[in-house]
């Protein structure tokens, strides 16, 4: 599989300042959503579908591109809420997946703002392939930020990218340790930890799963 968009370049070293981690991907929205499509929710989260609430319950899926997962999802029953802050992106995801009755919102990390003040609380997190677009010291405001939006007893599964990084992309190093910290001291639980290879079988891509619940 090809990276879109260019060639592969290295991991990003600065603290924060410089583009926003959504840098790119309105340029390469069309070719983007025919990638995030090719794989299935359940190929891409097999081994923490465990994990999933087994009722219907509030979910919010955060960074959720073209509503890949967010669909798969609201087809199991689930109320589903999709944050994603490239328009290009929420309109693929809104045309793919029209009826899928998903409810899309544009909002942005390390704060989402406009989450945080609506108020709700949410069963089930999914941040897959999101984490590694934020700067250390955003990681350290989103922490909390969405921890604030898991219910008590709620459950959060994350997805990071470790390894090279596409041209004109915005990632970041992201040690597992770090997340557990941060995890751990706003009360989450950790109950899933693993690593798989990439999907789409780029060279020397892997991913970090991690699986947290709220304590009650």
């Amino acid at each position: 599989m090809r990276e879109l968009p260019g060639l592969l370049a290295g991991w990003e070293a600065a603290d924060g300042a410089g583009a926003a981690g959504t840098a790119g991907y309105t340029a390469a929205a069309a070719a983007l959503a025919e990638q995030y499509e090719e794989v299935g929710f359940e190929q891409v989260h097999h081994r923490m579908l465990h994990l999933l609430p087994t009722v219907p319950s509030r979910v919010l899926d955060v960074g959720a591109g073209t509503g890949r997962d967010a669909a798969a999802l609201a087809c199991l029953g689930h109320a589903v809420t999709a944050v994603e802050p490239t328009a290009a992106l929420r309109a693929h995801g809104e045309r793919l997946h029209a009826g899928s009755a998903v409810r899309w919102v544009d909002d942005a990390l390390p704060g989402l703002p406009e989450l945080a003040a609506a108020g709700e609380r949410y069963d089930l997190i999914m941040l897959t392939a999101v984490w590694m677009h934020l700067a250390p010291r955003e990681r350290a405001v989103a922490m909390p930020a969405v921890a604030g939006l898991l219910a008590p007893g709620g459950t959060l599964l994350m997805t990071v990218r470790q390894g090279q990084v596409p041209a004109g992309r915005r990632m970041f190093a992201v040690p597992t340790a770090e997340v557990l910290a941060q995890a751990g001291a706003l009360g989450l639980r950790p109950v899933h930890q693993d690593e798989r290879a990439d999907l789409h079988g780029r060279d020397g891509v892997r991913w970090a799963e991690l699986g947290f619940v709220r304590q009650p």
